[in-house]
């Protein structure tokens, strides 16, 4: 696939996902228009080789795999990492507040929000809905209101002559976003949520909503920037960039092994849920495959993972934050990402089979180490190699304004972050390196 093709994929994928639920039901949209087939956890699996599948958790995790054409004992399989969340506000489960004639919504942050670029962009609203039909029946459905209708603006400079020198952000009272004039009425924000759904869905009428899970994002959307269109700026490039680098490497592979995207929810909040890295969502998918205590094992020690997740960037008005020798560049390569503490996963013979991979394809690779005075972010990747006990390898496309409302990398990274992992999948023994 060329590179305009694909990030012109890639763009469509961002712009169309505000949230984790938007993001899988685009995945699961693709995944079966290339015969996959859906599987639901609570039924029995019936396996066939070269057969192709996907299943989902909390409609914002997903898992989809590939058979191969050898038993998975024996081929081990390419397994593919990555996230399905981004740090944003979410609304509380009683957001509306009214006061001095205005309509507010109150929010959560969620995750390590990079929080003065969210001032003063035209924001809407995407998310989860639970309702109970006519019939008693419990159904979820997602909603997103595609246009601005809300924002959360500045205090002019008149009244705060300090901010540009010294400004600090409450986060209950300066963040909630101002959605409307009050009215003769109170707002009825699941009136509007229900009006909005039935737009798309008139039969929903008469449906009652229970509960709702809903994020504000930035209307605005991804796409190229730079005097030749050399970088992508938007937001969720953290880490959508690397769910949908995973998804077509595994949709563009016929090279008949065994191959397996995961892309978890809940990272930028350490993961911590049934849908999480820390549940047991791929472990369960990899027993079922292989069909026993022996056979797992077996398996695992004949698979590797490559855990796609961001890097940061050598940014160019701060070289003081980066080690002077491991500050990566935009669109020279995706990054090895190192850390001895275990941050990161990667070692030697990971690293090495990676770089090995990266060579068949034509791809350079940097390495990234933070500082040794500064703390170092983490991945899906030391949390999936202690829960499975298989060896993992954490790369990454190198980015500005990481958790900011709007990320920027390379145009040309995305794309060799594609032929690495296509590469990989078709690499047919992950297991090769000996003593």
């Amino acid at each position: 696939m060329s590179k305009e093709t694909f990030n012109k994929g890639l763009l469509d994928f961002i712009n169309a996902s505000p949230t984790p639920f938007h993001a899988v039901d685009n995945m699961c949209a693709q995944l079966l228009e290339a015969g996959f087939q859906k599987l639901q956890e609570g039924d029995v699996w019936n396996l066939q080789t070269n057969g192709r599948y996907f299943v989902t958790r909390n409609d914002s995790s997903i898992i989809a795999f590939r058979m191969g054409d050898s038993p998975p004992e024996e081929s081990g399989f390419r397994l593919v990492g990555a996230h399905t969340d981004s740090p944003c506000l979410k609304l509380k489960p009683n957001p509306v507040v009214e006061a001095n004639g205005y309509v507010k919504l109150g929010v959560e942050v969620y995750g390590g929000v990079l929080l003065n670029p969210w001032f003063d962009r035209d924001l809407s609203l995407a998310g989860r809905l639970t309702l109970r039909d006519g019939d008693g029946k419990l159904i979820n459905r997602l909603v997103d209101f595609r246009e601005p209708v809300a924002i959360i603006p500045s205090l002019a400079i008149h009244l705060d002559r300090e901010v540009n020198e010294n400004r600090s952000i409450n986060k209950q009272t300066m963040l909630p976003p101002v959605l409307a004039l009050s009215g003769d009425q109170p707002l009825d924000l699941k009136a509007v949520l229900k009006e909005r759904l039935g737009q798309s869905e008139p039969e929903l009428d008469k449906a009652e909503l229970l509960d709702f899970e809903l994020s504000l994002y930035d209307i605005q959307p991804a796409g190229y920037t730079g005097l030749k269109r050399e970088f992508i700026a938007g937001a969720r490039l953290d880490n959508l960039l690397s769910c949908y680098a995973g998804l077509r490497s595994l949709l563009d592979n016929e090279a008949g092994t065994g191959q397996l995207l995961v892309c978890n929810d809940h990272e930028e909040v350490g993961s911590g849920s049934a849908a999480g890295a820390r549940g047991n969502f791929l472990r369960s998918v990899l027993e079922r495959i292989s069909g026993g205590d022996e056979n797992y094992a077996r398996m695992t020690a004949r698979s590797m993972l490559v855990s796609t997740d961001n890097a940061h960037g050598l940014h160019p008005n701060f070289t003081d934050k980066h080690d002077e020798k491991h500050g990566p560049l935009l669109n020279a390569g995706p990054a090895v990402k190192v850390n001895s503490n275990q941050a990161y996963a990667s070692n030697s013979e990971t690293a090495g089979l990676l770089r090995h991979v990266a060579d068949r394809a034509e791809v350079s690779l940097q390495a990234f180490v933070s500082r040794a005075d500064m703390a170092c972010g983490s991945t899906i990747g030391p949390l999936t190699a202690t829960e499975l006990g298989v060896r993992t390898v954490d790369v990454g496309v190198p980015t500005f304004a990481m958790h900011s409302i709007r990320e920027l990398a390379g145009s040309d990274d995305a794309h060799n972050l594609y032929k690495l992992l296509l590469e990989f999948n078709a690499t047919k023994n992950v297991s090769a390196v000996s003593m």
